[in-house]
């Protein structure tokens, strides 16, 4: 398995009632199936997935396996705070086709795991029981635990550690991981402002919430990379600068699902304790995102 290439952090979709809805999922997923896409992470953070129960996240993926394109690679964001359910679910995953799992770090109780130590024996006890390979997800903006690289790199050595996810932004952090790691080993990055820079110094991909709505701007950035064109790789990454910092960094997944609305997909409403955006931030996201529609 290459995990290369651009995956969207998949939103969930819900309707009015709060309940996710079967028909907007198909409805996402078979726009996305047209474009050279390499999969879809589904359930991670910017699916809402601390907001759904296991039985609604093991839902979302059957019904994602579904209608996923046979050559899309399913990863299945299986975050929770003990290894125990984390392996649970990713064995889950497992039984229904995902071919890898994001495993975000545990953060309730920081004092215990704010340590290369425990992020190691962490990592290292779920990816001995799981049947899928893990990635490892570094999200310091939610979790306030950054993943150490040292730790990272050390992990890489793991026969069932396939990849990590680093959404920090932090380019030298990706740098030191990327020199580090085994060959061989994914490094993926979450964080859309620094796309174009991060397959620069080495990332292999991308796992990227502003991929819901403009999943085609994203592309010709990993393909302006592939093809050794960094001027045109620059040139979308400032095209898609604005949007990314509007809707997804100052309005977050609320923002995002209003993009996606924009841009012909189904985003709806967020769930609670997220709002929906206010009439004066949705004019915001739209003029963002003008430059980009159609």
């Amino acid at each position: 398995m290459k995990l290369k290439g651009i995956f969207p952090a998949v939103a969930t979709p819900f309707n009015h009632e709060g309940d996710i809805w079967k028909a907007k999922v198909e409805h996402n997923i078979s726009k996305w199936n047209a474009m050279n896409l390499a999969g879809y992470v589904i359930t991670g953070s910017t699916g809402e997935s601390v907001l759904l129960s296991a039985a609604e996240r093991v839902q979302l993926w059957e019904w994602a396996a579904q209608y996923a394109a046979p050559e899309k690679i399913l990863i299945a964001g299986t975050a929770s705070e003990s290894a125990r359910e984390t392996v649970q679910l990713a064995n889950q995953a497992a039984s229904l086709g995902y071919k890898a799992a994001l495993v975000l770090t545990p953060h309730y109780y920081k004092a215990s795991f704010n340590n290369a130590a425990a992020q190691r024996l962490f990592y290292g006890a779920v990816a001995d029981q799981s049947k899928i390979p893990i990635l490892l997800y570094n999200l310091p903006q939610c979790t306030g635990l950054d993943l150490a690289a040292d730790a990272v790199a050390e992990l890489s050595y793991h026969p069932n550690i396939a990849g990590t996810k680093d959404s920090s932004g932090d380019i030298g952090n990706m740098v030191r991981m990327v020199r580090e790691v085994k060959p061989g080993f994914a490094v993926l990055t979450g964080n859309s402002a620094t796309l174009a820079p991060a397959l620069a110094v080495g990332a292999t991909g991308a796992i990227l919430a502003i991929a819901n709505a403009v999943p085609y701007a994203c592309i010709s950035i990993w393909e302006a990379h592939r093809t050794r064109e960094p001027e045109a790789a620059l040139d979308w990454q400032g095209r898609i600068e604005k949007p990314s910092r509007i809707a997804g960094g100052k309005y977050g997944i609320p923002g995002i699902k209003h993009a996606m609305d924009l841009m012909g997909y189904y985003g709806g409403p967020p769930r609670l304790p997220f709002i929906p955006p206010s009439p004066q931030a949705k004019k915001e996201i739209e003029e963002a995102f003008t430059d980009l529609r159609g």
